[in-house]
């Protein structure tokens, strides 16, 4: 090869990478251009009034996916038709929850240099009652069946559970008074009924039964257990071994959660699974791909949950005795919660 021959070759080689490049750059800049546009096969979503009271008939709200300008807003559709046109509040969060007209919406702050988290209540208006400021990357929300309490979780360090290099912080708020217990690892653990002491205590995931008790995920020495919270006492009583991101059922019987399977990927280990409560009996639902979501129950019988979609993530719902099949809910949404 002459060395004319070469020099060609090498500006040919260095004109395809840049034309590869530039159209990467353009791919990517139109892709998130598309983020502010309504796209056509996707949800319809308008700008309106969203409220947390509840209601009759039933309606489901969710953190809105769809790209477009109301990306990440809390919007309202009705419960018998997630496929149809969406409501969209303004109001934007990163997870969310919310009862009894009472909503906890888990935010960004973005900065010149970095961004900063915070835990907002809402009222019934999606008004602002009280801020938090949240010390890391927010994961899991929840409120109590009154609206009396609420409870999130964020990443520390990590933002994963998947490894085990990771820590939590998760805190309640009572909103009657403004009391915050803004890390639950100060309660004291009872493990096989004595006092547990460990310094890799991670707990995440609240659900709550009432004002005083809820269950939640206690993390220590590489296992994780389903523990009882007591608000009063301040305790966390393990109950069962390999569960996560607990969810009770409306009834209290029964707890859906996230449980490690054997053989599947360290990426992707967890499966859907239902906890009898009274009898400790595991129920494997149909869901047979894995779940890295706090399930939620729309009933007795049914669990929604989310799974990655074309524009971050889809809802999925399953019956919660093992049976049926899997099937889509709703499309470009998260954190679900139901009101009526």
């Amino acid at each position: 090869m002459t060395r004319t021959t070469r020099l060609v070759t090498l500006l040919v080689a260095v004109l395809l990478l840049g034309a590869v490049g530039a159209g990467a750059v353009l791919h990517a800049a139109h892709r998130s251009g598309l983020k502010d546009e309504q796209q056509a096969d996707g949800p319809t979503v308008r700008a309106g009034t969203v409220s947390l009271r509840p209601t009759a008939p039933r309606r489901l709200l969710v953190r809105n996916l769809a790209w477009g300008p109301h990306r990440d807003e809390i919007a309202t559709v009705p419960a018998d038709d997630p496929g149809g046109p969406r409501t969209a509040s303004g109001v934007k969060c990163l997870r969310f929850h919310a009862a009894a007209g009472t909503g906890i919406c888990l935010q960004a702050v973005h900065g010149a240099l970095e961004d900063t988290y915070r835990a907002v209540v809402l009222d019934s208006r999606l008004r602002v009652r009280h801020r938090f400021p949240a010390p890391g990357i927010p994961t899991r929300a929840r409120v109590s069946p009154s609206g009396h309490l609420v409870a999130w979780t964020v990443f520390v360090s990590g933002d994963s559970y998947a490894g085990t290099n990771f820590s939590t912080r998760t805190a309640i708020v009572d909103t009657r008074t403004w009391t915050i217990d803004d890390n639950l690892e100060t309660f004291r653990v009872i493990k096989d009924g004595r006092t547990h002491h460990a310094s890799d205590t991670n707990i995440w995931g609240v659900t709550f039964a009432d004002d005083d008790r809820f269950y939640a995920t206690l993390a220590t020495g590489g296992r994780t257990y389903l523990v009882r919270g007591d608000v009063r006492a301040r305790t966390l009583t393990t109950l069962h071994g390999n569960v996560e991101c607990p969810s009770l059922s409306p009834d209290g019987t029964r707890v859906a959660y996230k449980k490690r399977v054997k053989g599947a990927s360290p990426d992707a280990p967890w499966r859907l699974y239902v906890l009898d409560l009274r009898t400790m009996k595991e129920t494997a639902t149909a869901e047979s791909r894995t779940i890295d979501d706090q399930a939620l129950w729309s009933d007795d019988h049914t669990l929604v949950y989310a799974l990655p979609g074309d524009y971050g993530s889809d809802l999925w719902t399953v019956p919660a005795d093992g049976t049926g099949t899997a099937r889509r809910l709703m499309k470009s949404a998260v954190a679900p919660a139901y009101l009526g």
